[in-house]
Parts: structure tokens; C-alpha cells; sequence
């Protein structure tokens, strides 16, 4: 196993999507472990306050090539990443041992006709939200008194199709903007892998954000972390799934919250069917007794997603990924 350190730079990020046709970043072993450097607020940088903007996001944000401009999104990811030996049908676990901000002040923006309700809130707004890193918690409204701890998370986990400019935007099969809050450090995500090497992509930090991230953005925070990238070929997941320490996580996405619904119980039906042996019938029951779903979100147009909490206690021991 081999440590890498991955900065963000002109030649390391991409902005506005993924693509196949990208230079990787960074070439990697499975079992490396990589600390990465992301930043985030491109398209607001001239707007801030100059703890936002250190000299190498500054560089990124004016000197960014044009082949490194991908999509329409609006998100600054690091990567791609290339896992040598990955490969279509393979699954990629993302072990997320550390999440950090990396900067005192993060950004929350409501978008005129998006979030979950744009025909009540019209105007668009931009609030830059100081972080306090030392005792990681932040003020929401300044001076209200109303405060709450930080749970940093990367908002994007995803790997490249054969698409040449897919938007950031939408999560799908291959992760992208999952924005599950639950994905903190400590835990590990499963990715099914579409093209030689994986090309994966991390980025969209965010120092805290409910379940729903309704008005469209969280804290987005410029974040680093350090992963490790495991080649799985023993697992054959079709969607993304998770682990954390506490819970196993089927996701759904789609174009409805009743459709990402059901796509996420389909998917830890399938789960609880492969890895304890019991019916499909069983597991439906068993999903309707001890299985928690949430709005992971609703403003990733055209995808909402939900997302399944199993707690791993009431599981026998052997059943482990």
C-alpha cells in the first residue's frame, strides 16, 4: 500500500461534471490510501471574503484550462483517479477515514427555480456562514444563538461513464452528487464501476446539511480527507450502497421521491436476500420492521434521492462486506 498526497490544482480538478476523456489526476494501486485536497465555491469566488479564497484555490478558480471545464454543473471535483486493474462490472469501496474543512467559512445559496420550493422562495441569495473549526460547530442565523456541531461529508463520490460531459448535478448508478450526510468519516461506499480504471472523482465538501438539503445547497465547504481505493471483484452491487459504523445503506435515485423510494428498498431487499439467506418476502417484512428510509435529497434535478438505514445490530455477526 502506498500514501499519496493529491492538491488540488489546474492540471488535478475538473469543474462542471465528469468525463471519460479526462487525464487522470492520479494514477493508484488498489489498497492506496490518498490524502486529497478539494475546494469549493468556483462560481461565487469573486464574491467572498478573502478567508474563502486561499492563493492556490485562486489559481484554480481564474487559470482553470478548458479541458478541464466539463459539463454545466456548477461543482470543483479532484480527480479522476485511476485504479489500475479496475474494471466494467467491478466495484469500487471508498473507505472515508478522515473529512476535515479546510477553511474557517463555507457558503449556503438559494438558486432562483431550484430547492423545494422555488415558486415561494424567488430571489436567489448568497450567505457566506463562518465555520467554527475549534469546537466544530456553526451560528445559523449570526447572532441567533442557534448553533449546531459540523458533520463534514464529500457530497460527490463518482465515477466516470463513457459519457464526455455529464453534469455534476444528477446522482445516478456511478454516485455523483449523492449528498447523504451520512457518508462521514469512518464509513465506506460501494461503486459500480463502468470503464477500465474506475476514473473516480471526489468533491461538493459540506460542513453540515439536513436530510433533504431542501433550499438546494448545504455548508459547501472546501474540504480535504483521506480515502483509501479498494478494487472489489467479490461484490456485485448494481447501485451504489454504503457502510457506516453503525448502519448498512441502500440507495434509490430517481426522477421521484416514489420511484428513488422504491429503487432503495428494492435495493437493501436484494441486500438482506445475498447476505443473510433469507426470502424476498422476509426481507420485504423485515424492511417494513427495522429499516429506516430518509430523503437523502430533493434538488438534484432531474434525481431526488432516499436512502435506507439497516442498523447492523440486529444482524448476526457474519454478515459483512
Amino acid at each position: 500500500m502506498t500514501d499519496h498526497i493529491l492538491k488540488a490544482t489546474c492540471e488535478t480538478v475538473h469543474f462542471g461534471g465528469f468525463s471519460s476523456e479526462l487525464k487522470p489526476a492520479l494514477v493508484v494501486e488498489s489498497g492506496d490510501r490518498i490524502h486529497v485536497e478539494t475546494f469549493s465555491g468556483m462560481n461565487v469566488y469573486q464574491k467572498a471574503p478573502a478567508e474563502f479564497v486561499p492563493d492556490a484555490f485562486r489559481e484554480i478558480c481564474e487559470n482553470l484550462p478548458g479541458d478541464r471545464r466539463v459539463g454545466p454543473g456548477p461543482h470543483l471535483l479532484t480527480g479522476p483517479i485511476v485504479v489500475n486493474g479496475a474494471e466494467p462490472g467491478d466495484i469500487l469501496e471508498v473507505r472515508l477515514e478522515e473529512i476535515t474543512p479546510s477553511l474557517p467559512v463555507g457558503f449556503n445559496a438559494i438558486r432562483s427555480g431550484w430547492g423545494a420550493l422555488p415558486q415561494v422562495f424567488t430571489q436567489p441569495a448568497l450567505r457566506f456562514i463562518p465555520l467554527d473549526l475549534i469546537n466544530q460547530t456553526a451560528e445559523f442565523p449570526p447572532g441567533s444563538g442557534i448553533r449546531f456541531p459540523l458533520q463534514p461529508f464529500f457530497g460527490i463520490l463518482g465515477v466516470a461513464t463513457a459519457e464526455t460531459n455529464r453534469t455534476s448535478v444528477p446522482p445516478g448508478l456511478y454516485g455523483g452528487n449523492i449528498d447523504n450526510r451520512q457518508l462521514q468519516a469512518g464509513s465506506r461506499v460501494f461503486l459500480p464501476i463502468f470503464l477500465p480504471g474506475a476514473l473516480f472523482s471526489i468533491g461538493d465538501g459540506h460542513a453540515a446539511q439536513g436530510d433533504g438539503e431542501v433550499n438546494v445547497t448545504a455548508i459547501e465547504s472546501s474540504m480535504n480527507g483521506t480515502i483509501q481505493l479498494i478494487l472489489r471483484k467479490d461484490l456485485n452491487f448494481t447501485a451504489p450502497f454504503a457502510e457506516t459504523p453503525a448502519d448498512f445503506i441502500s440507495m434509490g435515485f430517481g426522477q421521484t421521491l416514489d420511484q428513488a423510494f422504491e429503487l432503495a428498498l428494492q435495493h437493501m431487499i436484494n441486500f438482506l436476500e445475498h447476505y443473510t439467506g433469507i426470502s424476498a418476502e422476509e426481507a420485504y417484512v423485515l424492511c417494513s420492521l427495522a429499516v429506516n428510509f430518509h430523503i437523502t435529497q430533493v434538488v438534484n434535478s432531474p434525481q431526488k434521492g432516499v436512502h435506507g438505514l439497516l442498523p447492523k445490530t440486529i444482524l448476526p455477526p457474519t454478515v459483512r462486506l
